[in-house]
């Protein structure tokens, strides 16, 4: 079992910057594979923003590679979304979510999956609003 816990959520300009934060317990306190996904507006889906895998390895959506930064942070568990140059069409809630062996989201190339299909352990999300 892991709990995940997401905070740092706010109301934002049109280039503001914000930092997420994931607090993880449980069982296994490094998860393989860790990620930060989004709503999609007017769906039930989840976009894969950005992932990380326990070795470093990252990977980013294409609409916020070069604005969106994920790390974390072994000794605390805890994991982040540095974000910069917010726009519009970044609103939405933000999950953290993990997969704790890798089993279903490390992919052969070592970086980890932006499926939401395969993390099996999600926060309650932190809501992110930017306002032109």
């Amino acid at each position: 079992q892991v709990l995940l816990v997401e905070s740092g959520g706010e109301s934002v300009q049109t280039g503001g910057s914000l930092r997420l934060s994931c607090s993880a317990s449980g069982d296994r306190y490094t998860p393989i594979c860790m990620a930060w996904f989004r709503t999609v507006p007017g769906t039930k889906s989840r976009e894969g923003v950005a992932t990380i895998s326990s070795d470093g390895t990252t990977s980013y959506v294409d609409s916020v590679k070069g604005r969106f930064t994920i790390s974390q942070d072994h000794a605390l568990n805890m994991l982040y979304l540095q974000m910069s140059n917010l726009k519009p069409e970044d609103t939405g809630m933000y999950y953290c979510a993990a997969d704790p062996d890798g089993r279903r989201t490390r992919l052969g190339s070592g970086y980890c999956s932006r499926s939401m299909y395969g993390y099996d352990y999600w926060g309650q999300g932190t809501q992110v609003t930017v306002s032109s």
